[in-house]
């Protein structure tokens, strides 16, 4: 296992979207998430923190540190008893009467074990329910709401299959008439930060997961593709590394220094290569190095 990491950081994610629906909105019928005041596109913290979860399973398949906990299929009450069972304990209510003897412990052996609760934290309502203190982990990766460079246009798209679902439709008609909702183009920001301070404290998130955690960001639409949500890719990843654990200086200065804008204001954007993204290193404080790692 590596050394548990010892600096602060900051991140800036740039991706983009070409004729796909990056995060459906299942109140809005499942068309692309926009803020209806401003008319900028939306992509939730939880949709990015699920393709993040996808590729480590993907590469790591399960692995000894590398389980995932937020896992399609998977209860969380069974990876929760995976802690009861290992420390011998038969349900909540014992485990309660041992609380002083294992909660830091079952706290401990969910974080090595799940490479999501180490990263991001989790509630564990197992353990909340046996008034375990472990029941909640604060992780030290947290990510915003991905939020478009430009407004976005949410275009539907009707489409046709020649073939009837039912031989009682067959007998009625030829072909079926459906939707599909895109956003032609898009380019998308966020913002995520990483507490060192966390890390030692409560989840041990190290170095080898610090590591896989930038492949995962950089490639966390590369086993995503699909029809619904069109070519997704990640064009820029900024890290921000402060040489000390509790940082150099305030996270919004760091982020401010960025600036992402577009060329051409007189036409719409269709690709990465409309917009150029300049980092003002003269706002950079002594004490930060500025690494892009794409």
């Amino acid at each position: 296992m590596s050394e548990i990491i010892k600096n602060r950081y900051e991140f800036t994610v740039l991706f983009e979207v070409k004729n796909g629906n990056p995060n459906g909105d299942p109140d809005a019928g499942n068309m692309p998430r926009i803020d209806p005041e401003t008319g900028y596109g939306i992509v939730t913290d939880v949709c990015l923190k699920r393709k993040i979860r996808n590729y480590i399973e993907t590469v790591k398949a399960d692995s000894t540190g590398y389980k995932i906990y937020i896992k399609d299929g998977v209860p969380l009450e069974r990876s929760d008893r995976e802690a009861f069972t290992y420390f011998g304990i038969s349900d909540e209510k014992e485990a309660q009467s041992k609380k002083e003897e294992v909660d830091i412990k079952i706290k401990d052996f969910m974080c090595k074990n799940f490479f999501d609760i180490r990263t991001f934290g989790a509630v564990m309502t197992t353990f909340v329910k046996a008034k375990l203190n472990c029941g909640q982990v604060r992780g030290p990766v947290q990510l915003g709401f991905a939020r478009s460079i430009d407004q976005i246009v949410q275009q539907e798209i009707s489409i046709t299959r020649v073939v009837a679902t039912t031989e009682k439709d067959a007998a009625k008609k030829e072909t079926e008439m459906g939707r599909k909702y895109i956003i032609p183009y898009a380019l998308y920001r966020v913002d995520g930060y990483i507490s060192a301070n966390l890390a030692q404290k409560t989840t041990g998130f190290n170095e080898d997961d610090l590591s896989m955690l930038w492949d995962a960001v950089i490639n966390m639409f590369e086993h995503e593709h699909s029809a619904a949500r069109g070519n997704m890719s990640v064009r820029e990843l900024i890290v921000f590394k402060h040489d000390s654990e509790f940082g150099n200086c305030p996270a919004y200065k760091l982020f401010d220094a960025v600036s992402v804008c577009r060329k051409d204001k007189s036409n719409p954007p269709r690709c990465f290569d409309d917009y150029s993204v300049d980092i003002d290193e003269k706002a950079i404080p002594s004490g930060v190095e500025v690494i892009r790692k794409i």
